[in-house]
């Protein structure tokens, strides 16, 4: 019979601005309970610099644990235009082949979708794109493994969908077409970052349920709560619990 699966949930830890006593907090976090995995939902540099990729890689190396990391819109050169536009995840993709594990569970199975994109028509290049060709990568992944029962958590940077349902704007932009197309493929969760404030929403397609878990930051770049991040708990039988964890002062 598998296991029960825990993954701690963290995003936008934005070396460059980082907040070290948060930092801490989660690496200790992660050496007392030693989860089987953590997943990184991007903005893991504030400027792409080669001195903060540094930093992302022995601090996620030191974890210790299994992990994946997905880009955020951060992690691309923002100084240097050429390798933006021509090799814009160069540094990430570097990152990534070094602290990146293959992640095997018996009930559960990760799928990344690409959010992030080098330029785009509006301004600022801040919120998400979702490009036909990602999406397609991501729904021929999930249709591999229609048949094989494992519980289907997609991870990406930005949120898909605009806050509570009913919600009036998307930033961003195809987020609303690739959340129904990922719940008509069986994918049973999205996980992601961007906004530094964790949710945690469930949206109705067709009749079928699909949740979206949003992780807050590590960082000082706060919104409306402090730092924090997210711990899943996955067992065939309960299902998928998630605990949101918040640094609290003092």
């Amino acid at each position: 019979m598998a296991q029960p699966v825990t993954l701690f949930h963290v995003s936008d830890i934005h070396f460059g601005v980082e907040d070290r006593e948060a930092h801490r907090w989660f690496a200790d976090a992660v050496a007392r309970e030693r989860p089987d995995a953590v997943v990184c939902t991007g903005d893991i540099t504030q400027r792409a610099t080669k001195r903060q990729y540094a930093q992302a890689n022995e601090w996620l190396a030191g974890l210790g644990v299994p992990l994946t990391v997905e880009p955020g819109n951060h992690d691309m050169p923002y100084y240097n235009l050429v390798e933006r536009f021509r090799t814009p995840f160069k540094r990430f993709d570097a990152l990534a082949k070094a602290v990146n594990a293959e992640l095997a569970f018996a009930d559960l199975a990760i799928v990344p979708l690409r959010t992030t994109v080098r330029a785009q028509r509006r301004f600022p290049w801040s919120d998400g794109v979702v490009k036909k060709k990602a999406l397609a990568a991501t729904l021929a992944e999930l249709e591999r493994m229609a048949d094989d029962g494992r519980y289907k958590i997609v991870a990406c940077h930005h949120p898909l969908m605009a806050g509570p349902p009913g919600s009036p704007h998307n930033p961003t932009i195809g987020g609303d077409e690739a959340f129904a197309a990922l719940a008509r493929a069986g994918a049973d969760v999205v996980l992601s970052g961007h906004v530094h404030d964790a949710f945690d929403l469930t949206f109705e397609v067709d009749g079928r349920p699909l949740r979206m878990v949003g992780a807050g930051t590590l960082s000082t770049r706060l919104r409306a709560s402090r730092p924090s991040y997210n711990v899943l708990r996955y067992d065939r039988a309960a299902g998928l619990e998630v605990e949101h964890r918040t640094l609290l002062d003092g």
